[in-house]
C-alpha cells in the first residue's frame, strides 16, 4: 500500500520515518521550504531512543498525478484547509484518511470534503519538537499510534490500513471507540494548553505557587465536563492521570500552544480551546476557566495579526 503523509513536522516525520525504516512506500507532502531542508540534511530523528536518518520520498501539491492507499493527515489546524485542498487529488473511494490533529473540527470538515467511510479517526501520541535544523528530537519514550472508524465497526479496508501502519517500532491498536479516544486526548490537550498558556509557565512553575495545582484541577474539571456532554465520560483513572500530570511539582512540561505563544507563531487556540467551548455552550455546560484562556488567546492572535 502507497502511504501519503501530509506534513513532514515533529509528528508527521517521527512516524512517517519509522514506517519507511519498516519497509513501508511512504511519501511526504511538504512545502517547498520544508522540502528543501529535508533534501539538504535528509529526515532525521535524534533524542530519546538514538539517532536514525532516512532519504525521505518528497512531493509538492502540484506533483501528486496520483491516488494513495492511506493519509495520514499531520498538519497543525492553523494549516487544514490548505492542507484538504493539497492533498485532495490523492484521495479515491478506495483511499481512507487517517488525521492526527487535536481536537474534532477538523473530523467534521474531512467529513463535508470527503466522507466519513473515508475520513477513520485517529490519536497519535508522542514527545517530539522539531529543534533549529529542522530535525525532530525525541523528547520521552512516548510513542504510539490508534485508528478506528467512526461507526466503529472494523472492515477489510480498515484491517489492510492497520497491518500497513503496525509493526514499525510504535505502539499501534484499532480502536474499539476511537471517537471517543479523541475526545479523551482533547481532554487532555486542551487542559494542558489552557493552564500554561493561562498561566504564562510551564506546569512545575505554575504548581509550584500557592492555588496553582487547584487551578489546574479545576481547568480538567472543565474540559472532562464537556467530554461529559458530548457523551464521552472521562474514566476515572484517565481522570487521575491527567490530574497528575497537570500537579505535578518541579515539571518542565508545556503545552505546544504554550511554545508558539512564547515564540510569536500562531496557535491552535480556535480549533483546541475555541471549538471546545463553543461546544460546551451548546450542551449547557459552564467553562469560565477554559473560556478566560480561549479570550487571552484571542487577544494575542488579534494584536499578533496587526504585526
Amino acid at each position: 500500500m502507497a502511504i501519503l503523509v501530509v506534513g513532514a513536522g515533529a509528528t508527521g516525520g517521527y512516524f512517517g520515518l519509522r514506517l519507511a525504516e519498516a519497509g513501508r512506500d511512504v511519501t511526504f507532502l511538504v512545502r517547498p521550504r520544508r522540502a528543501e531542508v529535508l533534501r539538504k540534511r535528509g529526515l532525521r530523528v535524534t533524542g530519546f531512543g538514538g539517532d536514525a536518518r532516512i532519504e525521505p520520498q518528497l512531493i509538492g501539491a502540484a506533483q501528486i498525478n496520483r491516488r494513495y492507499d492511506t493519509v495520514l493527515l499531520t498538519v497543525k489546524a492553523t494549516a487544514l484547509q490548505q492542507a484538504l485542498d493539497d492533498v485532495a487529488p490523492a484521495v479515491s473511494p478506495d483511499t481512507r484518511i487517517v488525521p492526527f490533529l487535536n481536537g474534532m473540527a477538523h473530523l467534521d470538515e474531512l467529513n463535508r470534503r470527503f466522507g466519513s467511510e473515508t475520513t477513520l479517526g485517529g490519536v497519535v501520541k508522542v514527545a517530539t519538537q522539531l529543534n533549529a535544523d529542522g530535525d525532530i528530537v525525541r523528547l520521552a519514550p512516548l510513542g504510539s499510534m490508534e485508528i478506528g472508524t467512526q461507526d466503529r465497526t472494523v472492515d477489510a479496508r480498515v484491517e489492510q490500513v492497520a497491518a500497513e501502519l503496525s509493526g514499525a517500532d510504535f505502539d499501534f491498536a484499532v480502536s474499539a471507540d476511537v471517537v471517543a479516544a479523541m475526545w479523551h486526548k482533547w481532554v487532555f490537550i486542551a487542559t494542558i494548553g489552557a493552564f500554561t498558556c493561562l498561566m504564562r509557565a510551564p506546569i512545575g512553575d505554575v504548581v509550584a505557587c500557592p492555588g496553582g495545582a487547584d487551578l489546574g484541577r479545576a481547568i480538567l474539571a472543565e474540559t472532562a465536563a464537556v467530554s461529559d456532554g458530548a457523551g464521552y465520560p472521562v474514566a476515572p483513572e484517565t481522570a487521575k492521570g491527567i490530574e497528575s500530570v497537570v500537579t505535578e511539582a518541579g515539571s518542565a512540561f508545556a503545552s505546544s500552544m504554550y511554545r508558539d505563544l512564547t515564540e510569536g507563531s500562531a496557535t491552535e487556540g480556535e480549533h483546541i480551546l475555541g471549538d471546545l467551548v463553543a461546544r460546551a455552550r451548546r450542551f449547557g455546560v459552564a467553562t469560565p476557566l477554559l473560556d478566560l484562556a480561549t479570550l487571552q488567546l484571542r487577544v494575542y492572535e488579534h494584536r499578533r495579526s496587526r504585526g
